[in-house]
């Protein structure tokens, strides 16, 4: 499998290589880290989420909180969970 990290997409290099670093393990590692890692995360996030000893607007600040440019995080009055 090839990643391009060519053109618009040298960010993706910059992001492989942090997460090796982050990691202390090399580039194939890394991604296989993440692929495995963000949906257990994002199941996890959704369970605090829904945790009733939380107010709304605490719910809104961690969904705000733990949001990155690939996983966007909403609560209205129920969560919803958007992806790249």
């Amino acid at each position: 499998m090839r990643i391009r990290t060519d053109g618009d997409d040298a960010y993706r290099r910059d992001a492989i290589e942090r997460a090796a670093d982050f990691d202390d393990c090399n580039k194939t590692k890394a991604i296989v880290s993440a692929c495995d890692d963000v949906p257990h995360f994002v199941q996890a996030l959704h369970q605090v989420l829904e945790r009733d000893d939380l107010t709304l607007e605490q719910r809104r600040e961690i969904a705000e909180t733990l949001s990155t440019r690939a996983v966007s995080v909403e609560v209205d009055t129920e969560i919803v969970t958007e992806t790249e």
